[in-house]
């Protein structure tokens, strides 16, 4: 027997041993009317969408009293209305045309036919312009029924791109061969099960594996981006890998070292964080007539700028993946998806997350901030070094976040001057700090006698109407500044 007919055998079994027919499942011996095939065909599968199953089920052969297996005299191959097969008499019918088939398979020369149907994805699947709904075990109008549609409309939106199916029919231990499950308890600072049945349990659990109706395991998306061995077991995830990229200069011209990582994002993230840092340009600083080296960049600041573009990235584009380019002194962090919220608000806007499920599991594993973006977390480390704040772009289909190193305030452009002195408002205002002309030395990393620069620094953000000033009727040494929004 041939793999993919034992997955069709091993389906039967396991669904003649449910109870009753349900909302996605209908057994029939001979009963094959045509325009009966179509309606069923939309009412199960707008019923599998409701009922959070990826798939439906028609099945011939099967008595639908006792769930015995009679065999059935259909051949929808053979079957025609006029000249035109009944697949595509079916497909031009069908609204959207959902990708359904027919299956063959025989029990001791009993033939069973079974009709697999994909649920509904975005709308309502529809036949002759009539959307049905399974009640129980009847066919109905699904506008007939308002709370069912109403439900309906609700799982398309349910439903997000990680926890959609990206590969099945995996027994357990190809599950475990696919997955480093291990790796999970390790992350989780938890002991290794003694069995395999309780390691499965926790994948379903985590929404990383998904119990198929024949009793093997599909992998979701968020299961393979996250703990895969080898991403390229997962066509369509391929062009998720994390690349790192190191340049000679600050151009895109000589790229001198290009790395992709093809594990889960779980798997290698402190790896590649690692990585990354030994890739970074080192600066010189002399203190008490010694020389010491010193990394441009800080981690933390590398590991929430990994962090976010695993995170926020639109999982459904099927350009590159998150990337990051290192050049003598600068960072670029880049991911396909714009940026949730306004770029001028990445401090202080309550979070926003294309992918929650995957962002929620990364922050109970401490690669990212539980409260929002990270961000503020950047802003402390360039701050501690007195580097420019990050720089955000952001288009259609794009972020990028960018890290500039500089040796001496003199060499900053005014727009990153004006650029850090407001993200550090931002933070400062977050945190209940108050802002002052020394509280902006002490950023930029300047002298006392440098008040003359930081206050032109200030009326620049002000004009530019990033800052203002807490109270207008303050003296100047009372002066005290508050981002505009607040």
């Amino acid at each position: 027997m041939q793999a993919n007919e034992k997955y069709y055998v091993d389906l039967v079994k396991n669904l003649c041993k449910l109870p009753n027919e349900t909302e996605w499942l209908e057994f029939k011996v001979n009963n094959f009317e045509k325009d009966m095939i179509g309606e069923d065909i939309s009412a199960l599968s707008n019923s599998a969408t409701i009922c959070e199953k990826e798939k439906a089920y028609m099945i011939w052969g099967v008595d639908d009293k006792t769930h015995k297996i009679v065999g059935t005299d259909f051949n929808p191959k053979s079957f025609k209305i006029g000249n035109e097969e009944l697949e595509n008499w079916l497909l031009r019918l069908l609204n959207p045309r959902i990708d359904f088939s027919f299956i063959e398979v025989f029990f001791n020369h009993l033939k069973v036919v079974i009709l697999e149907i994909p649920s509904s994805n975005t709308r309502p699947t529809s036949f002759k312009n009539i959307e049905y709904v399974r009640v129980g075990s009847y066919k109905k109008k699904l506008n007939d029924f308002p709370e069912k549609e109403r439900k309906l409309w609700l799982s398309f939106e349910k439903k997000p791109y990680e926890l959609r199916i990206v590969s099945e029919n995996f027994t357990a231990a190809q599950i475990t061969e696919l997955l480093d499950c291990a790796y999970y308890y390790t992350l989780n600072n938890m002991p290794l099960p003694s069995s395999r049945a309780e390691i499965i349990y926790n994948m379903i659990d985590e929404d990383f594996i998904v119990e198929m109706d024949n009793g093997n395991y599909a992998i979701t998306n968020m299961g393979a981006l996250l703990f895969a061995k080898d991403l390229n077991d997962f066509p369509s995830l391929k062009r998720k890998v994390i690349r790192v990229i190191k340049y000679k200069g600050n151009g895109k011209t000589n790229a001198i070292r290009e790395q992709i990582f093809l594990k889960g994002y779980a798997i290698q993230f402190e790896s590649i964080t690692d990585y990354i840092m030994s890739l970074l340009p080192q600066g010189e600083e002399i203190d008490g007539g010694l020389r010491e080296d010193h990394v441009m960049f800080p981690r933390n600041a590398v590991r929430e700028m990994l962090g976010n573009i695993i995170i926020h990235q639109d999982l459904t584009t099927h350009g590159d993946g998150p990337m990051m380019e290192i050049f003598d002194t600068k960072i670029e962090a880049s991911n396909p998806g714009s940026l949730l919220v306004e770029i001028d608000r990445i401090i202080d806007t309550v979070p926003h997350s294309r992918n929650e499920n995957m962002a929620s599991f990364l922050r109970r594993i401490g690669v990212c901030e539980e409260r929002g973006s990270g961000f503020d977390r950047i802003e402390e480390g360039m701050s501690e070094l007195k580097i420019p704040a990050t720089k955000v772009e952001t288009g259609d289909n794009f972020t990028r976040t960018k890290l500039y190193w500089y040796g001496d305030l003199s060499e900053w452009t005014k727009e990153d001057r004006i650029r850090t002195c407001y993200y550090y408002t931002c933070y400062c205002y977050v945190n209940d700090i108050e802002v002052s002309n020394t509280t902006l030395r002490e950023r930029f990393g300047v002298s006392n006698n440098q008040k003359s620069l930081i206050s032109k620094i200030i009326s620049q953000s002000i004009q530019a109407g990033y800052l203002k000033l807490q109270d207008e009727k303050a003296a100047v040494k009372m002066r005290r500044y508050v981002p505009y929004w607040a």
